[in-house]
């Protein structure tokens, strides 16, 4: 691995993390098109803490008061407080992308040795955002998303741990679905991929700790700018998402992933 590679997948990581296209599935095409080897653990690891930089420092002041108010419901045992309740909605959705990854972590990590699977799936994320577009359209009030709601946000999310499933984008589109604005499920799954970032960058760091596994992409330079690359466009893609969403639909999106899908297909059959 190179400077230029390093950039190049830190800038994909930080962009497809946020945005509605599925980062690991970028993650699994990019390298395959240009014939760039794996980068490793290591730095898949670092890039994933560059996203988690990202959305902590564009969500610090919420982040704190969602800590605050989470701990204070823990010792008045109420969640008459808003910001409690949706701390707790936050760790309820956790759970299920926390359970699946460790009981079917060998299923999800082989899925990533096939491109035209990631292809495939990148297709199933455009039927969901034009699905939610649709029953969102059709919806004629707002609600404010329940327990269940959270449940069903946190399987979506369980499910986008195979590459292909963006994890935004499903579970901006269970959001759009179970009737919250565009911008409120936007700012949902943006929170909620605080915890599961730093669960899987620490998953991978256990992984690393158990079996060091020396390569090329370990040269700290180049984690260094796969890391920076990765939390600075991570943090303008949040940025440019939560305007976007306020005034314009997934449809965009959907068509994006359905042309890179098209193409990764295409280029995995014909070799």
């Amino acid at each position: 691995m190179d400077s230029l590679q390093a950039l190049i997948l830190g800038i994909v990581q930080g962009l497809t993390e946020f945005l509605p296209i599925s980062s690991s599935g970028h993650l699994v095409i990019v390298p395959w098109l240009l014939g760039w080897p794996a980068p490793g653990l290591l730095f898949d690891t670092v890039l994933h803490l560059g996203t988690l930089v990202a959305v902590l420092l564009y969500f610090r002041s919420d982040i704190v008061s969602l800590l605050l108010s989470w701990v204070k419901s823990l010792t008045s045992r109420s969640l008459s407080d808003p910001l409690a309740r949706l701390a707790w909605l936050i760790v309820v959705a956790s759970v299920p992308a926390s359970l699946a990854g460790v009981l079917f972590k060998g299923i999800f990590e082989s899925a990533f040795s096939s491109p035209a699977l990631a292809g495939t799936l990148l297709l199933c994320t455009a039927v969901i955002l034009v699905l939610a577009e649709e029953v969102a359209r059709r919806r004629d009030r707002v609600v404010e998303l329940g327990w269940w709601g959270a449940v069903a946000v946190g399987v979506a999310q369980a499910f986008a741990i195979f590459p292909g499933i963006s994890r935004s984008g499903a579970t901006i589109a269970v959001g759009l679905m179970l009737g919250l604005k565009r911008a409120e499920a936007a700012r949902f799954s943006f929170l909620l991929a605080v915890p599961v970032v730093l669960g899987a960058g620490g998953s991978q760091l256990l992984d690393l700790a158990r079996h060091p596994a020396p390569d090329g992409s370990a040269q700290p330079s180049l984690i260094l700018l796969g890391f920076l690359a990765a939390a600075v466009s991570g943090y303008l893609a949040i940025g440019f998402l939560m305007r976007y969403l306020r005034s314009r639909s997934l449809y965009l999106f959907a068509g994006y992933t359905a042309l890179i899908g098209v193409l990764a297909i295409s280029a995995a059959i014909t070799g």
